[in-house]
């Protein structure tokens, strides 16, 4: 494993045969999780209880409302970690309630009301960036204040973009579903800017791939072209 000043990370998700997370925009990613095999859902909360944090952004929070914790295994939860700049989140999302530590992000902008609200649930609030959460320096904070050596993200688009653009990823692991959904602007495993040329391209090397149940499941490294063997 790679020592960087920030935890290991591993991207873990579900995704159809033509790569989308959900049947539509806006509609709940745990529609399509009611098709993966039990043996898959055990898998993914034995992937939770082996790390040290999970990180979900805010607007699949919105959506989803997921407490983040294992259930299906024994275990520890994980500490709960969402980058939400404007601290807006709903006063009812269950990661704000005390099935395990959550640490929120904001960013310096972040009204002060909002703050406070948050606050006033327990959570652990941190301050990074002014305009938008600032990820590479949050993911020091979680390794440095919070000892998180190894961090899994459960992320929309946005966040997964957002996390590989700045070279945060070191795993990906993927459960496929047997299913096509199609749409022309339903959410994909990764969202974010268009790139311009293959060079641009983020390139994986495949680690292994086995059937889970009846769901096949790949498991990649992601390699940043020669800061890949940093």
């Amino acid at each position: 494993m790679v020592v960087h000043d920030r935890p290991h990370v591993l991207m873990m998700s579900e995704i159809t045969v033509d790569g989308k997370l959900t049947l539509k925009r806006g509609a709940s990613s745990k529609i399509l999780m009611k098709y993966m095999a039990p043996e898959t859902e055990i898998l993914l909360h034995r992937t939770r209880a082996e790390c040290d944090a999970i990180m979900v952004g805010a607007n699949t929070i919105r959506i989803d409302n997921s407490f983040l914790t294992v259930r299906l295994v024994e275990g520890k939860s994980p500490l709960r970690v969402i980058p939400c700049s404007q601290a807006d989140l709903p006063p009812d999302a269950n990661v704000l309630g005390p099935d395990a530590r959550t640490v929120i992000a904001v960013c310096a902008n972040a009204p002060e009301e909002n703050v406070a609200r948050l606050r006033a649930c327990g959570v652990d609030i941190v301050v990074t960036g002014t305009d938008g959460v600032d990820l590479p320096e949050l993911m020091r904070i979680l390794k440095t204040d919070y000892g998180v050596d190894r961090m899994m993200i459960e992320g929309g688009p946005t966040l997964n973009w957002s996390m590989l653009n700045h070279r945060l990823v070191d795993e990906i692991r993927l459960i496929h579903l047997p299913f096509i959904v199609g749409g022309a602007d339903t959410p994909s495993l990764v969202g974010g800017m268009h790139i311009e040329t293959e060079n641009e391209m983020i390139r994986l090397s495949l680690k292994q791939c086995f059937m889970c149940g009846s769901n096949l499941v790949t498991e990649w490294n992601v390699l940043y072209g020669e800061s890949s063997s940093d």
